[in-house]
This record gives C-alpha cells, structure tokens and sequence, in this order.
C-alpha cells in the first residue's frame, strides 16, 4: 500500500473554523454544558459542589478565545460590534464566575447563553458584510427557509427529540421545528441527536435526545445565518436598535 506523502496530508488538513462557526461551537458547547447541569440537578444524589467547574472554566476559554477571534478580524468599530465583544465578554465573566458556585446558581448564570452566542453570530454575520460592502448573501438552494429557521433554533439550543409508541416527536419553541424538518435536515449530515442527554420535560420523565448541529450544519448555518435572521423570526437580542441620540447627533455633523 502506498504511503501518503507529507504534501498530501498538508492539504487534507481542514481550515480553521470562521469566528461565525466559533460562536456557533460556543452555542452548542454551553447548550451541552447546561443539559448536563440539569442531569446532574435531576439525579438522586445532590451533585458535587464542584462538579461542573472544570466544564465551566474550559467555556469561559473558549468564549475568550472566540472574542480574539472577532478581534482578529480587525473590522472597523461600530457601536454593533462593540456591544458585541462586550456581551461575549459578560458571558465569559458570568460562566467562569459559576465555576464557584453552587450547580444550581451555575445553571442560572449560563441558562442563557446558547442564544446569546447565536445572536452575536448573526450581528457578527451582519456587521461583516456591511463593513467589507459584501451584498446579502443568496439562500442556500439546498436549504429551504424553514430549514435555515430550523437549524437556528436547534442552534440556540430549543431542539429535543422524543419518542413513544413507536412515534417520534420534537419539542421546541416557537417557531416550531417539525419531525420531518428534523428528519430533512439529518438526511443532509447537518444534524444529529445524541440519545438521553437532555433533560426530562417534567420531573421523572425519560431523558430527552439534544438535537445539535453537526460540524457540516455549522458551518452552513454560519454561511446564511444574516439571511435566516433578516425575516420574522429573528435569533433573541437580534432586532436592529437605534443608535444613541449623541451616536446619531455626531453622525448628522458629519
């Protein structure tokens, strides 16, 4: 058998993942960091003081790292982007702060950080293309809307699957993500469910399967999440706010 040579293991090596794909790998680590609080809420035993700290000081690495890599990309300042590195910022703050705190305050600290992440990706989204003068980018052929919309609230962390009597079923917020969205959407590689390791939907009830994006569903959330945020059901925190009056002042004397 032929060995490969170093040129041709040089190129199979991926690229490293955009800033957009960071904050999504972000919403999908604190999602997982957060059903496995609540397993642990769930279980018999009282849960080691300690139990989750390891999980929440490797979080609040990889936020930071996640923040150097906007930085890295040396877009021109705007109050958006700002506010953006400043929320990323907090939510480093905040999980390695729950590091030394009970499980059950912990959980509160980082109940709402898979959204937070995911709605600095899409203003990230918006903020590049406006500061590189790129045009929207065009829906994804392959990707119907209510795909996009889909993979946006399984990337927020709203997703379970379920099943009874030979049925499977999804839970999910509004917008609601149907099996058979579910099901498209597995048939492309871009999601996947990882058997019990979501909570219960109510106490003493079996273990929820996590829906979550695949690497591949990463990264083509990543590529329209602004078009999949520009319509009705824009991610949490998302909708465009006015600039403050002395910002919009200072822009008019220009």
């Amino acid at each position: 058998m032929t060995e490969p040579t170093v040129e041709s293991l040089l190129f199979d090596v991926a690229p490293p993942p955009t800033p957009l794909e960071r904050l999504l790998q972000l919403a999908d680590q604190y999602t997982r960091h957060n059903d496995a609080l609540d397993l642990l809420l769930r279980a018999g035993a009282p849960p080691a003081p300690t139990a989750h700290a390891v999980s929440a000081q490797h979080l609040a690495t990889a936020t930071l790292s996640a923040i150097k890599a906007i930085q890295d990309e040396r877009l021109y300042e705007s109050v958006e982007l700002a506010e953006t590195v400043m929320r990323l910022k907090q939510l480093a703050f905040l999980t390695r702060a729950s590091a030394d705190l009970n499980t059950g305050t912990a959980r509160e600290l980082t109940a709402l950080a898979p959204e937070a992440a995911v709605s600095c990706a899409v203003t990230l989204a918006a903020e590049t293309r406006r500061r590189r003068g790129a045009a929207v980018p065009a829906p994804d052929d392959r990707l119907t809307a209510v795909q996009r919309t889909a993979l946006t609230e399984i990337a927020c962390g709203h997703v379970v699957a379920s099943s009874s009597l030979g049925r499977e079923f999804t839970h999910s917020r509004e917008p609601k993500v149907l099996m058979s969205t579910l099901r498209s959407l597995e048939a492309k590689g871009l999601t996947e469910r990882i058997a019990h390791s979501a909570p219960s939907a109510y106490v003493g009830g079996p273990a929820l399967d996590r829906v979550r994006l695949t690497s591949a569903g990463i990264t083509a959330l990543a590529s329209v999440i602004d078009a999949s945020a520009a319509g009705p059901n824009t991610a949490p925190g998302t909708t465009p706010r006015p600039l403050p009056a002395a910002t919009q002042a200072a822009t008019r004397s220009r």
